[in-house]
């Protein structure tokens, strides 16, 4: 099946594993976790709600570097991190040392919200259920 980027393979036990550009383990295993709990149908839906709100490390990689030359801070708004990405932007990325640290951490940021996606997918998911 594929769903918006998403491609996944269902296993001889209808287990789903999900490639996704720059998925990593920690993420992947995660995500695996949470659809061994969803029906056929669920799965299906979550995959679909994750996929538009899922962040790819390349976008926050060229929002991080963006803020090196106009807008420091976007990264951190794209990722919900509001009140962060309005001080980054009012002190420069608190004087582009902490736009220079983020830069060697784009790939945890993504994961960290991509795993916060994940959770608010599955309990509406299982809101929508009761």
């Amino acid at each position: 099946m594929f769903y918006n980027g998403l491609i996944i393979f269902l296993k001889m036990e209808d287990q789903a594993i999900i490639f996704l550009a720059g998925l990593d383990v920690e993420e992947s295993l995660y995500i695996k976790k949470l659809l061994l709990d969803l029906g056929p149908e669920d799965r299906s839906n979550f995959i679909q709600i994750y996929a538009g709100k899922r962040r790819d490390p390349v976008l926050i990689l060229v929002c991080i570097l963006a803020g090196f030359l106009c807008f420091a801070g976007l990264h951190r708004l794209i990722t919900e991190r509001i009140g962060l990405g309005i001080a980054y932007f009012f002190t420069g990325g608190f004087l582009l040392i902490g736009t220079l640290i983020d830069l060697f951490r784009y790939k945890k940021i993504a994961r960290t919200y991509n795993i916060k996606m994940a959770a608010r997918t599955f309990e509406m998911l299982g809101v929508w259920k009761n």
